[in-house]
């Protein structure tokens, strides 16, 4: 797909707010963050829709999404993945968005692999420690807002905090579980999920 450097940027801008809060921008904010006047951000989205890159509902506010099927350009390239924060996998917290990323190629030397739409976050906290995901490791997350009971998500909770447990849909809640007997599960009625789990990494 053909885009420009402006397009490219607000499609990871895009991604990343959606990964950290769990709803797109508005184009002044995405002006805001580019430098550029919120018309031109609005011809650049409106190109973006039109290349079948981005999504939007109309009569939704900050409904921008990216197109199912497309990924991000740094999320295309083999065995490297956008770092797009901290997920607390202890008490919920706010995660802090960083500008930096994870390269396989770096870690483990040049391997084939294939990376469709997924991100890395650091861990921060133990409570996901008996399934051996431990503070300070790195976990490569599949982007998706579906997810099946028992598997590991990134979860936006409705205050706004995000945490990686286990998710389990019940009778009349979802409760997202933890694997470490210090912690206690946290039920909610509704979650947004930003993405399940693929690989853990570790460096020593």
């Amino acid at each position: 797909m053909n885009l420009t450097p402006k397009q490219l940027r607000i499609l990871k801008l895009i991604r990343d707010w959606r990964v950290r809060k769990g709803y797109s921008p508005t184009m002044q904010e995405l002006a805001d963050e580019i430098g550029v006047s919120k018309v031109t951000v609005f011809e650049h989205v409106e190109a973006l829709i039109k290349k079948g890159a981005l999504t939007r509902d109309a009569n939704k506010a900050r409904s921008l999404a990216i197109a199912e099927g497309i990924a991000v350009p740094d999320e295309s390239r083999p065995m490297r993945f956008p770092l797009v924060g901290k997920i607390a996998a202890g008490h919920p917290i706010e995660k802090i968005a960083d500008e930096d990323e994870i390269d396989l190629d770096e870690l483990f030397g040049p391997t084939k692999g294939h990376n469709d739409g997924a991100f890395a976050l650091r861990v921060d906290g133990d409570s996901m420690r008996d399934e051996g995901i431990l503070d300070g490791d790195i976990i490569l997350v599949e982007r998706t807002q579906v997810a099946s009971n028992g598997d590991r998500v990134v979860a936006l909770l409705p205050d706004g905090a995000t945490t990686l447990k286990t998710f389990f849909k019940e009778a009349d809640h979802i409760r997202l579980q933890p694997a470490n007997p210090d912690f206690e599960p946290i039920r909610v009625k509704y979650c947004q999920v930003q993405g399940i789990v693929k690989a853990v990494i570790r460096q020593y």
